[in-house]
């Protein structure tokens, strides 16, 4: 499962004095404290308040670090655009929707989906725009980007968006949740961790003592994982947050990331700096450091709230469902051939399966309030009868 997301591609960067800075915070803490824990490491490289990744810089695009589904074409983003206004209709059309994006990128999403959602008016002018984002070089793009919205609020958690029926999009935010890594020995399952060797470099290791009881939490196929095998999990909190939203004030989230559709062992933590993999534990805060989503896990803690859970299925079958072929047809019937080439391109990028693609290794979820039974390109008889990765 240790393998780049397809859409995610890399280069070593130069270690500046900002990238030091945090290597010196991290060693401190380390030498004072012990050894860090996996999900300790990849909290500070990405949130630490002066240096992290993703408080700091924008990591998007051809100069950033990695390319997301909405930048690769418009086609993605109208999409979710119609399947938003699918949901609206689903639970009765209410007079007030809240459209909330985590993790927004530059708002490239938001403002293809809001264009899609145009040709429908009574939707359209029952829309609030809801951003939840930290990082204030990409709150600063999105407001370039979606300059002409109107009802659009930024909110540093899901906690600040207004209550009511909402349609909630998380297009690759969950791999780069923090996730424990677990480790299996003779001895039982030991937590991963970040220490210094005696050359004071970063390295991994494991807890001294295992994790009392853990593997009465796991699934039977990582119970029985061979000694040696590393088990990731993330706490619930974030996607039950959602769960529970959607259940208790109507409407859905849709979830599309980067992962495994079964819970199973494997390391999956891996670090992405200019389009290319890079050692996850070098030049810590320069990289997007992330790992799979367990979609298995997912649908356990969403259906644990009293949520309705609808997929997973492949981001390929999804869009395919949803129309992106014809929706490609059209738009090259339109335009110039080199252009139409592009949009050719894209269309294979998002949905193909093969190197380069990002058809299958990206997943998308559905969690909606009880009584929605179905939503437009998932199902759960589709879901029973997809492939187990």
């Amino acid at each position: 499962m240790a393998q780049a997301a397809q859409g995610h591609f890399h280069a070593r960067h130069d270690v500046t004095t900002e990238i030091s800075l945090l290597l010196s915070e991290i060693r401190r803490l380390i030498k004072s404290s012990g050894p860090m824990p996996v999900w300790r490491y990849m909290e500070l490289c990405l949130m630490h308040p002066q240096h992290g990744y993703y408080v700091s810089r924008d990591p998007l695009g051809r100069e950033g670090d990695f390319t997301t589904s909405p930048e690769v074409s418009q086609m993605f983003g109208e999409l979710l655009g119609l399947w938003a206004a699918s949901v609206w209709k689903a639970i009765g059309q209410p007079p007030l929707m809240r459209l909330i994006e985590l993790g927004p990128g530059h708002g490239t999403m938001m403002a293809d989906a809001l264009r899609a959602l145009r040709v429908l008016p009574p939707l359209y002018q029952s829309i609030t725009i809801h951003m939840v984002e930290v990082n204030p070089v990409l709150r600063e793009k999105q407001r370039a980007t979606l300059s002409g919205v109107r009802n659009i609020t930024w909110h540093d958690t899901i906690d600040d968006v207004v209550e009511g029926p909402a349609v909630i999009f998380a297009n690759e935010y969950f791999d780069v949740l923090p996730v424990h890594q677990m480790v299996k020995r003779e001895t039982g399952w030991h937590e991963r961790v970040v220490e210094l060797d005696a050359n004071e470099k970063l390295v991994f290791g494991a807890a001294a003592e295992p994790t009392p009881r853990f593997e009465v939490l796991l699934p039977p196929l990582v119970r029985a994982a061979p000694v040696g095998a590393v088990f990731e999990w993330r706490p619930d909190a974030e996607i039950m947050k959602v769960a529970r939203r959607v259940r208790s004030q109507d409407g859905a989230a849709l979830i599309i990331d980067y992962g495994h559709l079964r819970s199973d062992a494997g390391d999956t933590f891996q670090a992405i700096a200019r389009h290319s993999f890079a050692d996850p534990l070098k030049n810590p805060g320069q990289a997007d450091v992330t790992a799979h989503v367990d979609f298995q896990a997912l649908t356990r803690a969403a259906e644990d709230v009293g949520a309705r859970v609808h997929g997973p299925v492949t981001q390929g079958d999804f869009l395919k469902r949803l129309g992106i072929e014809t929706r490609a047809v059209t738009l090259m019937g339109k335009t110039t051939p080199e252009v139409s080439a592009d949009i050719s391109n894209a269309l294979k990028r998002l949905t193909d399966s093969g190197r380069g693609g990002m058809g299958s290794m990206f997943k998308v979820l559905a969690v909606s309030e009880p009584n929605l039974t179905s939503v437009a390109g998932l199902s759960d008889e589709a879901a029973s009868s997809e492939a187990e990765e």
